[in-house]
This record gives structure tokens, sequence and C-alpha cells, in this order.
């Protein structure tokens, strides 16, 4: 881990040892000489901590029952409604916008919406209490033109699953140097095969990247079987998933996991670290006196190297750049129900759609046997083959 700020750098070192401990010995050239004071032995606890923060990570949708809003709309016509959502039905029908469907699931609060014009939605957005950045009608308009809906969510900031790794006690070093740098070339002398190293970067201005190798964003915000949901099964799937990445990027890229302002997150995989945990592992400039969150930007990178592939040590540069950015992958979980309204029977039949699109996903990320994953899912040969649709000239000349 490398906390960065000007010429000052504290490098704390974490290492996944396995074996007998009289056997571990680090080696780690640093660009200055350093007194006992600029040595520490720090908190295995803390490094575990940033390190369920950033950590790749699992969300979970519900479907909703597809019947509910027609239900919702038979019983309104038989029913006075409250004068609250009275006016609130005319307010919303006036701005030419639809609440198609709403819910709760895990950390947010969804609703999808549909509107006639951005200026509408854009008001009934802020009405409701949503942040919109101004002039975001224009933006807004151009989704419209191309009929597409709107899922719009709060946080409901909430601990999630973390996922954690094994560590010595790390070592820390405090040092000032103009070289923004991390030594990885003798670490590699007697290196049976790749190492994994995660670098986890905490800086006052933005993301942190290398200089002198392509730093590569996992791919994220994709669709997965819910059957990964299962913590060994999430582990197997990433590991598989980097070294199809590894091996596309030709074994000579970092790979961005996370990038995020600790101020907040959106939603948090763990909680953010206290200003006491941040200045504990360097972030001198966190007062843990007032109570502030601190002024720190999280870049978590990860990367797999041998000599082959990564002849020189990793070259860093502090960017301006604070887009966020996280490894996240989606579970939605099918309605199961009873209820037989047509949108029901149309939602069942896009289900199966949906699902192989999962499989091919899986499949497409880690290079496993599609029909192996179409297994597990416990999809069918008949589910994956729909009917073909007749062609218009299918019915020219019957026999």
């Amino acid at each position: 881990m490398l906390v960065r700020d000007g010429d000052r750098t504290v490098m704390t070192m974490a290492s996944d040892f396995q074996g007998d401990l009289k056997e571990f010995a680090v080696v780690i050239p640093v660009p200055t000489f350093l007194k006992r004071e600029q040595i520490h032995v720090g908190d295995k606890a803390l490094v575990d901590h940033l390190d369920a923060y950033s950590a790749p990570r699992l969300v979970e949708y519900h479907d909703p029952n597809p019947c509910v809003m027609t239900m919702y709309d038979r019983r309104t016509m038989s029913m006075a409604a409250a004068p609250a959502a009275e006016a609130a039905a005319r307010r919303i029908r006036s701005l030419g916008v639809t609440i198609e469907a709403q819910y709760t699931v895990g950390e947010y609060d969804i609703v999808l919406l549909s509107a006639e014009q951005s200026t509408g939605l854009e008001t009934w957005l802020r009405e409701n209490g949503y942040r919109i950045p101004a002039g975001a009608s224009t933006v807004l308009a151009s989704y419209l033109k191309q009929n597409m809906r709107f899922f719009v969510a709060r946080v409901n900031l909430a601990e999630q699953t973390k996922l954690g790794f094994s560590y010595l006690r790390p070592l820390q070093i405090a040092y000032e140097s103009p070289k923004f740098m991390l030594p990885i070339r003798l670490g590699m002398v007697n290196a049976n095969g790749p190492q994994d190293m995660f670098v986890y970067a905490l800086t006052r201005k933005g993301r942190v990247e290398t200089t002198n190798y392509r730093t590569a964003k996992l791919p994220s915000n994709l669709d997965v079987p819910v059957y990964l949901k299962d913590q060994a099964e999430f582990a197997r799937f990433y590991k598989a998933m980097f070294a199809r990445q590894v091996e596309e990027e030709q074994r000579n890229v970092l790979f961005l996991e996370y990038a995020w302002d600790m101020q907040w997150c959106d939603p948090c995989a763990a909680d953010p670290l206290s200003n006491d945990e941040l200045r504990r592992l360097g972030v001198y400039w966190a007062d843990s006196s007032t109570g502030a969150p601190a002024n720190v930007f999280v870049t978590r990178l990860h990367v797999r190297y041998d000599n082959a592939h990564f002849p020189e040590d990793l070259v860093f540069q502090e960017t301006a750049d604070r887009t966020n950015f996280q490894g996240r992958y989606v579970l939605r979980h099918a309605w199961s129900g009873p209820d037989t309204c047509a949108q029901a029977a149309a939602y069942r039949q896009g289900l199966t759609q949906r699902r192989e699109e999962e499989a091919s996903t899986l499949a497409r990320l880690t290079g496993w046997s599609l029909a192996d994953i179409r297994k597990r899912m416990g999809l069918t040969i008949a589910a994956a083959a729909p009917a073909r649709v007749p062609a218009w000239w299918d019915r020219l000349w019957k026999n």
C-alpha cells in the first residue's frame, strides 16, 4: 500500500506467505536512507479493512411481481385514494411521468420511470429529493428519444459481505523522495512463476496509474448467474475472470479494481476507514480530532507479473481523475410467484433469454464451458433453442 503526497511516501508491505515463517524474508529496495524512526510494524486489521472496503463485489436485486401494478390499477378504479395520493398522482400525470415499478431491495430504494418529455422528468426527480445537476434535461431528452426508461435509485448505505485475504503483520516505512515507484524486480528472482500483487494507493488529488505500463479497467457492472452468490463460487469466478483478462491483455497490464473518494461510497462494501485508521496507515493529513472525513482518494490495482512481461519496476503518477469505479457483478433473482396476468406471461418468456445472456456472459468472462454453466443454472436444451419464428415466405406455398 502506498500513501503519497508531494514527495512524501508511506509504504505498507503486507505479504501473503505460505510455509514455515522461519523461511520468510522480504527485500525491498527503497529510494533513501531510513532511520529507525522511519520503520514501523503495522496492524494487519487496517490492511484487511482497506481490502474489504475496495474489493470486487456482488450486488443482488429481486425481480418484482409483474402483476402488482396491474392489480393496483384495478383496485384504484374501485376505491377512493387518499387526498395526498390523489394530489401526487395528479402532479405526476401533469409532468408526463409514469412510475412503472417501485420497490426496495438490499441497499437501494428503486423506482422505474418512463416520461413523455425531459423537463417533466427532471422536475419530478428534483421534487422527490433526487440531486440532478443543472441542465440535465438535455441529457435526459437524448434517452427519451430512444424510448428508454430510467432506473433511479437512492442509496441506503450498509455493510456488505467482505472478501478477505490472509496476511502477515505488515511492515511500514516512511520516506521522502521524488520517485513514486514500487520495486518488483527483486522479488521475481526466486519466484516460482507469476506473482499476484494488490496495490492500494491513497492520495489527495485523484486516481493513481502507472507511467511505464498500461492500466486497464476490469469488466464490471455485468449480470451473472445467481449461483455465484456462494462465496466459494464467486471467488472461483473472480480468479478465472482475472486470469482470462491477464491473457487477453498480453500479461503486461495493471488492472484497476477500485477508484473512489473515501468521503462517501455507493454503496459501501465495508465501512470507510476512519481518520484514525487512515493516519495509522500513513495518511498524515487525516485529522482525527475534528471528525471531518479526510480528503483521501483510494486506488486499488491488481497485477500478475513475471520477469518476461514486467522487466521494469512500477512507476506511478497521481492524476486529477476522480472518476469513480468499482468491480461490481450483479445477481438478479427471478420472481417465481403463481400469478397469471399477461405481464407475468411476458415476464416468464423474457426470463429464459435473460438467463441465457447471463450464462454467455459468464462463459465469455471466464472461458468456462457454456454447457457446464447452463447445467449449473438448470437451463434445458429446449429453453436454449426457442422455436424458430416462421418467415413470411413460409406461408406462400403450403401443400
